[in-house]
């Protein structure tokens, strides 16, 4: 029941204290709780946030978090979401705090942004779970029967390891009729006891007496332990033993060694003998300082027994009791004091750290808090921490041994993407001790730099009428960010273009950023226009840049000229009159015509295709004027009909016809009455019918010329026989139109050799077509070989190598003569001279002008010179061969192509077509005074001969005579009324044009263009039908001459060609009839064949032929011709008896010579 008592007592004081934790206001740090030991994970401590006086919202957006300071276990924590402190682990305040009376725990509350600190002291409660104990459950003694009444004998003190009221409160002992208990208070609070004897003892009665002791804690409900004391009656003994001094002190260094003596402990007893011996033992002392201290019973000497930790306990107080022989014993104290040694490194702690760190975070941006802690003594605690110099980041101090990291400048992810940062403590101690920890610190992209495209613009050129769906370029941008941050997305910017949206237009890959066409355009319409580009990336906020594409319509051949005067109106015509006394090169009219496009394209050119009188007018070929080729004559026919084609430049080229009419009258009251004067649509036809039939005529000639040249090409290079049949040629038979070719030499070796040459051959006198073995003797080489040779020969065996196909060369017109174009690079493998090369060019003509005159090479470098500056006007490319040859005997040689290409520099002015004056003349141009605004009155026509941008012209009106009544397309050149022309105007009006092109540096041509406002060719009368007079018609008749010539040619080479034909096949091919046999020296026609084979080791003989017809051949040998032909794989020896006659006849007396050397060979 008394056990059950206790149990409950304790629990309701645990209870007790769980629920009215006190806070000491009076407490060391900001707050201050008291707690009982052994309280459940999770009870209250006490709530952080209110006693602060804060939110408990504040506490996790500040990233509160408790520290605790020396030792690794936590105990205690924060619940950030509601602030209250709970117990993390189990709390045992006599492990945490051994005797010591005071026990608490100290954290540091640390909040962020900004950093604060604040300390937290948790006083531990003790809580009596523990016992009291004696160090020995048995206690003797001995004393002598001696011993007077009133007699002390020390006992040994239990200990118990609570502290204050639960500590031991009293010593009881049990009754017995010799002793009884005197119990004291020490300094410390806590009790001794000693057994006083009551009465007298009594050896011979009783010689050993039994007592228990008990000892008391004043726990609720109190704890107890007890020891059994044996007394032992002895003999007299009347001294104690004395210690030297009651209390010891000493210091020892932590770390010290095993077995160092820490003191030595004396005492003495006067007795003698046995009874004055003393021992030593401890009677007092804690579990830590029982596994740490050792005394040596005889000599009194205190070793250390374990480790000794500074940071575990600073100081012991330990009892030492001195006893002789017959159980006298008196006690000391000993007070052990630890002193510290620098034997802890700082240790580093990152108790807070912004991983990864933004990018965009301001300089002095804390990211991070570094504890440092030294758990050696005070005087060596402060610390210095560092981190390398070559960061942006450094640590302030803060708050004790905290430092803040923060960074020194802004950071860019783009440049450094993450950083090691070393930091380094380092104490105060001699000597001193430190540490380092690394951070691996990463930076987080922040979508702070927009897509940067590669070129500041852009400029795109499109033909017009394009394929929709083509391509029109491409943009790229790059962006350095990071990720989704740096993902690139391009756009149109929403525009217009000529009153349309730009969507309907162009179109742009989103992920590419290639442009497409979505429709065809129309120089026409527009030439350039201009979009704009946005790149955006997939940042949020996403950045965008834009960039302006110049899109630029290049023009196509698409429009035919259109003629603005003269215009028929309805189905009337208008008519010019001239001046019966006109004379040769007057100005009789004017055709006046414009094309909407541009450029060369819109460069016009006029010529009369029909008139009536061929000689009588001519016109200007680039302005149209119609002038009198002679003067004017009564003989002349007064009705004049001309067509006029004008034609423009384009490829392919456009044109327009046109009818002037031209009445030869002094006035309109001479000329009789008028018929109609427009051409006939038969005459028209029958010239277009006439001019198709004789170009068919002379294509299909053509087209059988070149037919027969190739069939006969083809037939030369086929062989053909002299035969038809199975006919036989005698063996000393020769081919007409050959030759037999004799000679002698001597070969060393064996060799094998065929040779073929054709009687057309232009190139060549002499060619070997096959060897038959590997020792076959070139036709120019000549072999030396001796039996003794034993050296490795070079032959020119590898002509040079070019080290590329083809070369391509860029060269800008106006260049400086002697530069340099291009170099070629070829490789020889022979060796020494054989395998050196030089470089030539092969001659050529380039424009008609010999290469030379505009290419030189460096024969040892390859380097390829411009002898001359180009002009890219007169020629925009061009081909050279360069030719790589050795040193070799015969040489070889390799070519290779250069393609040399012209660039266009802006080095001509814009060429005004029209108008243009002649001699003191200027042309002027009729505007109707009812011309309305927007009527296209005139147009000025130029080229530039460059290219590209810079042949882009532009128009301007620099001056006129009323600046508000014209304007001028700025590309196109057409003149335009601004306004409706009123009777106020001037009838004379005066404008000088700009013709700028788009070069760099720009230039430019004026013209002057002069408008004469009047209606006076509208005001002549209707004519009637002037029909064209047949008998003037002469290009009628030159166009039937020119096909009935055609035609009659024709024919008669046809029935030449049928007819030589005939006669060739009634000609016999061969030169005799009959059946011979076919010998096997057999040669084709046109041919020649040489032939031989064996060792020759002294003069031979052999037989060549070649075509008689041969018109390049430096030499013929003609030699008479016998049966004694070597024969394939025969061997021809020499010797004194040969018959020399049979040499030396000639191919006139075939028959004759042939029987004589049969005859002397039967000899």
């Amino acid at each position: 029941m008394w056990t059950l008592y206790r149990w409950y007592c304790f629990s309701k004081t645990v209870l007790f204290f769980t629920f009215f934790i006190v806070r000491l206001p009076g407490s060391i740090g900001d707050l201050s709780y008291t707690v009982p030991e052994e309280m459940k994970r999770g009870a209250l401590v006490g709530n952080i946030a209110k006693d602060l006086g804060m939110d408990s919202k504040g506490l996790l957006s500040r990233h509160a978090r408790l520290d605790l300071k020396g030792t690794r276990k936590r105990f205690c924590d924060i619940n950030v979401q509601s602030g209250e402190m709970v117990i993390e682990e189990r709390i045992d305040r006599e492990e945490l705090c051994s005797s010591k009376v005071s026990c608490s725990l100290k954290y540091e509350l640390v909040l962020e942004e900004p950093l604060e600190l604040h300390q937290i002291l948790v006083q531990v409660q003790d809580v009596n779970d523990n016992s009291p104990r004696f160090s020995n459950d048995e206690i003797k003694l001995e004393i002598r029967e001696s011993a007077v009444r009133g007699a002390r004998y020390p006992l040994t003190e239990a200990h118990d390891s609570d502290v204050g009221r639960n500590g031991i409160q009293n010593y009881s002992l049990e009754k017995n009729e010799h002793f009884t208990l005197a119990v004291h208070s020490n300094s410390d609070g806590g009790k001794r006891c000693e057994l006083v004897l009551d009465k007298e003892l009594d050896r011979e009665q009783q010689q050993e007496v039994t007592l228990v002791l008990s000892a008391t804690d004043g726990g609720t409900p109190p704890r107890s332990g007890t020891a059994v004391i044996h007394v032992t009656v002895l003999d007299a003994n009347d001294n104690l033993p004395v210690f030297s001094q009651p209390v010891y002190k000493t210091s020892l260094p932590e770390n010290s060694p095993m077995d160092t003596v820490v003191m030595t402990v004396s005492a003495t007893d006067a007795d003698e003998g046995a009874n004055g011996e003393v021992s030593y033992e401890f009677s007092r002392i804690s579990d830590k300082a029982a596994r740490l201290f050792t005394i040596d019973k005889a000599s009194g000497d205190i070793k250390v027994a374990g480790p000794i930790d500074y940071e575990d306990e600073t100081e012991y107080e330990i009892r030492v009791q001195a006893s002789d022989a017959s159980g006298l014993a008196s006690n000391a104290k000993v007070f052990i004091e630890i002193t510290d040694v620098n034997d802890n490194a700082p240790v580093i702690f990152i108790k807070s750290l912004k991983n990864p760190v933004p990018e965009n975070v301001l300089p002095g941006t804390e990211i991070g808090i570094v504890n440092v802690q030294d758990e050696d003594s005070e005087g060596d605690r402060p610390v210095r921490c560092t981190i390398q110099q070559n960061t942006p980041f450094k640590l302030n101090p803060s708050i004790r041994n905290y430092f803040s990291l923060v960074t020194t400048s802004k950071l860019d992810r783009e440049e450094v993407n993450n950083y090691n940062i070393t930091i380094t403590a380092t104490d105060e101690g001699v000597p001193p001790l430190s540490s380092s920890k690394t951070i691996h610190l990463s930076v987080a992209d922040i979508n702070d730099n927009p897509p940067v495209f590669e070129e500041q613009s852009y400029s795109a050129y499109v033909s017009e009428n394009n394929k929709p769906g083509s391509s029109v370029c491409s943009v790229t941008a790059r962006d350095p960010d990071w990720r989704q941050n740096g993902t690139v997305f391009y756009s149109l910017l929403p525009s217009e273009v000529n009153g349309v949206p730009l969507s309907s237009y162009l179109s742009i890959n989103g992920d590419t950023g290639v442009i497409h066409a979505v429709r065809a355009f129309d120089y026409e319409q527009f030439r350039s226009f201009k979009v704009q580009v946005v790149a955006r990336d997939n940042g949020s906020p996403p950045l965008s840049s834009n960039v302006t594409v110049s899109v630029f319509i290049t023009d196509e051949n698409d429009n035919s000229p259109q003629i603005l005067y003269p215009t028929p109106e309805g189905k009337s015509f208008m008519t010019e009159m001239v001046p019966k006394a006109a004379l040769s090169g007057s100005l009789l009219s004017k055709v006046i015509a414009v094309d909407a496009d541009s450029g060369q394209n819109a460069w016009l050119s006029y010529q009369i295709v029909k008139s009536t009188d061929p000689g009588l007018f001519t016109i200007g070929v680039h302005s149209g004027e119609i002038r009198a080729q002679r003067d004017i004559s009564e003989s002349d026919s007064m009705k004049q009909n001309l067509v006029i084609s004008v034609k423009d430049n384009g490829q392919p080229s456009l044109s327009t016809t046109c009818a002037v009419y031209l009445l030869i009258s002094d006035n309109l009251a001479e000329v009789p009455e008028l018929k109609d004067m427009s051409y006939e649509e038969n005459n028209s036809k029958l010239t277009s019918y006439l001019i198709i039939a004789l170009v068919s005529v002379s294509t299909f000639f053509l087209t059988f010329i070149i037919l027969i040249i190739a069939v006969r090409l083809c037939h030369r290079r086929k062989p053909r026989l002299l035969f038809d049949g199975a006919v036989a040629i005698p063996s000393a038979y020769l081919p007409p139109n050959y030759a037999d070719v004799d000679g002698t030499g001597t070969l060393r070796s064996t060799y094998n050799y065929d040779a073929y040459m054709t009687t057309g051959s232009r190139t060549s006198d002499f060619k070997f077509v096959t060897s038959y073995n590997d020792n076959t003797l070139l036709a120019d080489s000549m072999l030396k070989k001796s039996p003794n040779d034993n050296d490795s020969i070079d032959f020119v065996d590898n002509g040079s190598k070019f080290s590329t196909l083809s070369y391509s060369a860029y060269v800008s017109e106006n260049n400086k003569p002697g530069s340099s174009v291009c170099s070629v690079t070829a490789r020889d493998p022979d060796w020494r001279q054989n395998g050196t090369v030089f470089y030539s060019l092969l001659p050529s003509e380039v424009n008609g002008v010999p290469l030379s005159s505009y290419l030189s090479i460096n024969g040892d470098t390859g380097v390829i010179h411009a002898v001359r500056a180009f002009d890219y006007e007169q020629f925009r490319s061009f081909k050279v061969q360069v030719v790589a040859r050795d040193n070799g005997s015969p040489p070889l040689s390799s070519n290779v192509t250069v393609s040399v290409f012209i660039t266009d520099e802006n080095d001509n002015s814009p060429q005004i077509l029209y108008p243009t004056p002649e001699g003191n003349s200027f042309m002027t141009e009729m505007v109707p005074k009812a011309a309305l605004s927007g009527s296209l009155l005139s147009k000025v026509i130029a080229v530039d001969a460059d290219s590209g941008q810079n042949a882009w012209l532009s128009y301007q009106i620099v001056k006129s005579t009323d600046p508000g009544l014209f304007t001028i397309g700025v590309h196109s050149g057409e003149i335009r009324a601004q306004r409706d022309i009123s009777e106020s105007d001037s009838m004379k009006q005066n404008l000088v044009i700009s013709v700028r092109d788009n070069g760099q540096p720009s230039l430019s041509t004026t013209c002057a263009v002069y408008l004469l406002i009047s209606d006076n060719l509208a005001e002549v009368p209707e004519l009637k039908d002037m029909s064209y007079e047949e008998n003037n018609s002469k290009l009628t008749s030159y166009l039937i001459i020119a096909l009935v010539s055609v035609s009659t040619f024709f024919l008669t080479f046809i029935i030449l060609i049928i007819a030589v034909r005939l006669c060739h096949r009634r000609k016999p091919r061969l030169l005799f009839d009959g059946a011979v046999a076919i010998p096997s020296a057999y040669l084709p026609p046109n041919y020649a064949d040489v032939d031989g084979t064996g060792t020759l080791r002294s003069t031979y003989n052999y037989d060549a032929y070649m075509t008689t017809g041969s018109r390049t051949s430096d030499f013929k040998f003609v030699t008479s011709y016998n049966d004694n032909t070597l024969p394939s794989g025969a061997t021809l020896k020499r010797s004194p008896g040969d018959n020399s006659e049979c040499l030396n006849f000639t191919s006139l007396d075939f028959t004759e010579n042939a029987s004589k050397c049969s005859t002397l060979r039967n000899h």
